[in-house]
């Protein structure tokens, strides 16, 4: 909803503010006093195309300001969110356009492009006066419109779900024939890895192992000498550390049966030569277990290199050399039975899609029934907006490109339909697309019916009607102010209007005028209050002069227009 709007040096306005809020806005004022520059304004947030002749004589730049109220539309959140903008429960765009045609747009304070600008405007506001930012004579909406007054909805879910997974069984089925396609190479490059390393057959800790006895085998002989010579000194030879260490034990447990105090270190001495009795035949197993075999050390490097070797290739560790033998294990085994799991992929993917037709099928049927029944209800409208010769037709057609097929048509995620609004604004004419409408009094009343018949649907936007009463005047213009405000009941309405009958049916009436000072000239816009209200309404039925009569009639419309809420 757009909560305010602020115009700088555009056109023949000087600087105004306006706040609006929910239900139906009017905005009146006589001919040329600039309330269709509020429109441009609002066009020009919406990314509109900019230009410099816009610019306010004698400024250097127009700027535009516009804030909306965006707490119940999650997909634009979601769209600032994508895009990188701040977020929030409120939406400012800022427009600058520069006197030389240069412009820039800013939203929620940061820098966006024209492109970002457009993308998240989408859907704030719906301008119904010439054939530009119509939300309803975009094609691309049609059908969201149809499916939401058919209460379809649900049944579209379906058919997206159904899509979905065509999708996936498609894809699925191409990886596995593109797989097939390359089998024999395949296999073949399968088999020689695995062979490669199964004939190494390495095992997750022998790394480790080997490189710790390379070291041994590298110094051997170093290494048996120094374990020998220790095991030799320690107890092997004569007056070695244990006989020495055992004379003395034995002195001090002779000496402690006369001393009891001597028993402790008698204890200690025992348990020491018996650590180095122990030391000692560890280092004589060790000198012998050394192996020094001129061959060993070549095995071991060898069988390292091979190891090694196998990392580079597979992934740079034992471990991740075993993952890669085990994967290319199964899929050696998935293309072994290939042939079995393209029949299982191929029956899995005509299922889904037997399921997707099905439904799009049914969806496509009910869509007709809408279709129908829309075109006959906006036709209807249309008949009470003066407008009685005008047909609307719902059009169904088959969607067309690439993709899965369905009866001829493309299956996409919304079916295999596309909807256009159609209009033939007089008998025997030929429907055409709402955008071809050549008159926009007949495009904006033909929008408000739609309007009027789609009121409930949707988010609550901005609707804008700038010519909706062109052409018109007495009961139709009257009928026209009462669907307007039937419409505000759902969506928050900015109507420019010259006529009284539908003026008086705004929640809020806003009056613009403009004067001449200093030879300049400027628009200004004010809300009226009641006593204002009744004198520009007044104006709206006499003219110039505004007397009793004028102001009586100006009154009683009031009167009726208020008795009907």
């Amino acid at each position: 909803m757009l909560t305010c709007l602020r115009v700088q040096n555009l056109a023949i306005i000087d600087e105004l503010e306006v706040e609006l809020g929910r239900g139906l806005n009017v905005l009146t004022g006589e001919t040329g006093a600039g309330k269709s520059i509020l429109v441009t304004a609002l066009r020009l947030v919406l990314g509109g195309k900019g230009r410099g002749d816009m610019v306010r004589t004698g400024a250097d730049k127009a700027i535009v300001e516009a804030l909306f109220d965006i707490s119940d539309d999650d997909a634009l959140r979601e769209r600032l969110a994508e895009a990188g903008l701040p977020g929030g429960d409120e939406l400012l765009v800022r427009r600058v356009i520069h006197a030389n045609g240069r412009t820039r747009a800013y939203v929620n304070g940061t820098l966006a492009t024209a492109k970002q600008l457009g993308t998240l405007a989408e859907g704030l506001a719906d301008i119904s006066s010439q054939h530009q930012h119509h939300t309803l004579a975009d094609a691309r909406s049609h059908l969201d419109f149809l499916d939401a007054f058919g209460e379809l909805v649900a049944d579209r879910d379906r058919v997206r779900e159904a899509y979905a997974d065509v999708v996936a069984r498609e894809r699925a089925l191409e990886e596995l024939r593109a797989a097939y396609r390359d089998r024999a190479d395949r296999e073949d490059l399968l088999r020689y890895q695995l062979n490669e390393i199964d004939e190494v057959a390495p095992e997750p800790e022998e790394k480790d192992e080997l490189e710790s006895e390379r070291a041994k085998l590298k110094h051997g002989t170093r290494l048996a000498t120094a374990a020998a010579h220790a095991e030799q000194v320690l107890y092997a030879k004569d007056r070695s550390v244990s006989e020495i260490v055992g004379k003395i034990l034995a002195e001090v447990q002779d000496a402690a049966e006369l001393d009891p105090a001597l028993e402790p270190h008698a204890e200690n001495l025992a348990g020491a030569l018996s650590q180095l009795e122990d030391v000692a035949a560890e280092l004589g197993a060790y000198a012998r277990e050394i192996s020094l075999e001129p061959g060993r050390l070549a095995e071991v490097e060898d069988r390292l290199h091979r190891i090694q070797r196998l990392e580079r290739k597979y992934g740079g560790s034992v471990e991740m050399v075993l993952e890669h033998r085990a994967s290319a294990a199964a899929e050696l085994d998935n293309l072994e039975h290939h042939e079995e799991r393209l029949e299982e992929a191929e029956s899995a993917h005509a299922h889904a899609l037997q399921t997707a037709s099905k439904r799009a099928r049914a969806l496509r049927k009910k869509r007709r029934k809408a279709a129908s029944v829309l075109g006959q209800k906006i036709s209807d409208e249309l008949a009470t907006l003066g407008m009685g010769g005008a047909r609307v037709e719902v059009e169904l057609a088959p969607l067309d490109g690439k993709g899965p097929n369905v009866d001829g048509a493309r299956l996409s995620p919304t079916g295999i339909d596309r909807a256009e609004f159609l209009i033939a604004p007089n008998p025997g004419e030929k429907a055409q697309p709402l955008a071809k409408i050549a008159s926009g009094g007949e495009l904006s009343r033909a929008m408000l019916a739609i309007k009027r018949v789609l009121a409930g649907l949707g988010r609550a936007g901005t609707y804008v009607f700038d010519e909706v009463d062109s052409g018109v005047g007495g009961a139709v213009a009257e009928v026209i102010g009462r669907k307007l405000a039937d419409v505000a009941a759902h969506h928050q309405v900015l109507c420019v209007t010259h006529l009284a009958q539908i003026a008086v049916y705004g929640d809020a009436h806003f009056q613009v005028a403009k004067e001449v000072d200093e030879g300049r000239t400027r628009s200004s816009i004010v809300r009226l209050d009641d006593k204002e209200r009744l004198e520009e309404l007044a104006r709206m039925v006499g003219g110039v002069k505004i007397t009793k009569r004028t102001r009586a009639a100006a009154a009683e419309m009031l009167e009726q227009a208020r008795a009907r809420e």
